[in-house]
């Protein structure tokens, strides 16, 4: 099975995000900020990072852009998931380096298709 890195500040999207992917079986941890998810994803060496845009202490692009430029860490796929959904902020964090955009509120079953999607 997959190891997951959920990045997000509040608890109830950690939460909601977790109980929607428990049914894949997969390892999941967590990261509360930015900072936070740039030494997690060295520590723990992630298959797959969820990470919200809006963060303490570095924004979820400056987290993702850190991470694909990384030869350590890029090959961690990244699911930005926001309540920014302009498309621009869509099309800035794919420009960033990830693999997919997911807008809040989204469905558990949409949050599922994107990780299985992108764990292949």
């Amino acid at each position: 099975m997959a190891k997951i890195l959920i990045v997000d500040d509040l608890p109830t999207e950690v939460q909601l995000m977790r109980s929607a992917i428990a049914s894949l079986g997969h390892s999941v941890v967590v990261a509360t900020d930015g900072e936070q998810a740039v030494e997690m994803a060295h520590r723990e060496s992630p298959d797959l990072m969820l990470l919200d845009v809006v963060l303490p202490r570095m924004d979820g692009f400056q987290v993702c852009r850190k991470i694909k430029k990384d030869p350590n860490t890029s090959n961690i796929q990244v699911i930005l998931i926001s309540s920014k959904t302009q498309e621009s902020d869509k099309f800035w964090g794919l420009k960033q380096g990830a693999n997919a955009y997911i807008f809040k509120p989204f469905s558990p079953q949409e949050l599922v298709d994107a990780v299985k999607k992108n764990l292949r």
